[in-house]
């Protein structure tokens, strides 16, 4: 209890300047291992080919629909256990342990059945005829759908460290899982050290040896360090933790369902300009993966800050909170940002880009990066928004400035065949998020004005 305590002190009394970069940069680091995966395997690949690229560009959508299963429980057994652990209550604690073990195997069971079912269907519709390409994308998704195991497990895992506040520890699980897929990555795809040059399949092959490692490490982590929750396998488990889980996460599962369906609904766009088009949106996505750690590690942070001072009734505290994620947000991104714009074609070469890829990558890159920039208030409310108890309001301003908006300009400007054209809409969508952001966050306002807290 002490501990906790001193943690709600910290949040309600400690200089905001510092607070922020407290929560925030471990969470910078924790993003940025993660956004690791699918960087380098693209790096690597890239080296194949541009149609091996572009394979795994498609398969990027997908992949993100099979996170958001993981992704679901994570966020829901986050916040029961935790709750469970404030009522010091042992026995629910186990239970929902225990179901969201057993839920992070049923996904793994869904989706190897829709693997079974449609990657080599979503392949001949999403790779516009080219069955290079489409054989690529077949083995690179079916062994990271079929072998999803370690991915689903190290959600759980994970997340129980976090959940009983040893977050340091989830740093040792995540790294253990991206350093094995970087150090397998070359050898599989290569064909080094007497191993087979498996390409494709072999980058898939990596990350999931580095997940299933991520996750045996979380297990053993979990037994040796974080004993406060005991968990177990079990067919039968308490059926409401297991609704309290999915009813928490659901949320969060639905806004990157939505998104990866709106990646898929990009890429057929894109492929009508040309398969290079499809790789240069995919080099743009796992850039801006690396690029934002620095924003989303501040504003995932911002949300417990903003959530405790809320509950104080301090609003001066919430509204310090937010002007400063929204300064530090900024700071953190503007190198990446001058690199982008300055240096494009360095950054492109990473990914062994071809004359052509270059021609049409280094205006998409130059655009998406102003549009990054012109995200971040968007996103420190976002994040706001989520501390004030205004998940909904939440998840609209994402959809809109994420999904809606841009794939209503895509589909636009997709008419006059001119590419450029469609990088801008993503602009435009950003821009346009910006009042919608205001007007929910003076809708939080005068809600803590008028002291109503949920």
């Amino acid at each position: 209890m002490a501990d906790i305590a001193q943690k709600e002190n910290i949040m309600g009394t400690q200089k905001m300047s510092k607070l922020i970069l407290f929560t925030g940069i471990p969470l910078m680091i924790s993003l940025f291992i993660n956004s690791l995966y699918n960087f380098v395997d693209s790096m690597f690949v890239s080296q194949v080919s541009e149609k091996a690229l572009t394979a795994l560009s498609l398969a990027a959508p997908v992949q993100l629909l099979v996170s958001a299963l993981g992704l679901g429980n994570a966020v829901g057994l986050n916040a029961v256990i935790s709750r469970a652990l404030g009522r010091k209550d042992t026995g629910e604690v186990r239970k929902a342990a225990d179901a969201a073990i057993f839920i992070a195997l049923c996904s793994w069971v869904v989706i190897t059945v829709l693997c079974l079912l449609f990657v080599r269907r979503y392949f001949a519709w999403q790779s516009g005829g080219d069955e290079v390409i489409a054989e690529y994308g077949v083995q690179y998704l079916t062994v990271c759908m079929l072998f999803s195991l370690g991915q689903m497990g190290q959600w759980v895992f994970d997340r129980f460290v976090i959940a009983s506040g040893r977050s340091g520890l989830f740093l040792f699980t995540l790294s253990a899982a991206s350093v094995t897929n970087l150090i397998l990555d070359p050898i599989f795809i290569f064909g080094l050290f007497g191993v087979p040059r498996l390409e494709t399949l072999g980058a898939a092959i990596a990350t999931v040896i580095g997940q299933t490692v991520g996750m045996f490490a979380g297990i053993a982590i979990n037994r040796k360090w974080n004993r406060e929750i005991p968990f177990g396998f079990t067919l039968r488990p308490d059926r409401r933790s297991v609704a309290d889980i999915l009813k928490v996460g659901f949320p969060s599962t639905l806004v990157q369902v939505l998104t990866s369906f709106v990646g898929i609904l990009m890429n057929s766009i894109l492929i009508t300009f040309s398969s290079t088009a499809v790789a240069v949106y995919g080099i743009c996505i796992r850039i801006n993966g690396i690029s934002t750690v620095g924003v989303h590690g501040i504003t995932n942070g911002l949300i417990p800050i903003v959530a405790y001072n809320y509950g104080a009734a301090n609003k001066k505290r919430v509204s310090n909170a937010v002007r400063w994620s929204l300064l530090y947000g900024t700071l953190f991104y503007l190198l990446f940002f001058v690199v982008l714009e300055l240096t494009p074609i360095w950054v492109l070469r990473i990914f062994e880009a071809s004359d052509y890829m270059l021609e049409i990558g280094i205006p998409a890159l130059r655009i998406l990066a102003f549009a990054w920039i012109v995200a971040i208030p968007a996103l420190v409310i976002s994040a706001g928004l989520q501390g004030l108890s205004m998940g909904m309001g939440s998840m609209i301003l994402t959809m809109s400035r994420q999904a809606v908006l841009p794939l209503v300009f895509a589909g636009i400007f997709s008419r006059f065949g001119n590419l450029a054209m469609l990088w801008i809409g993503f602009i435009l969508a950003e821009f346009l998020g910006i009042p919608l952001a205001m007007w929910f966050w003076k809708k939080g306002w005068r809600r803590m004005e008028g002291g109503k807290l949920q």
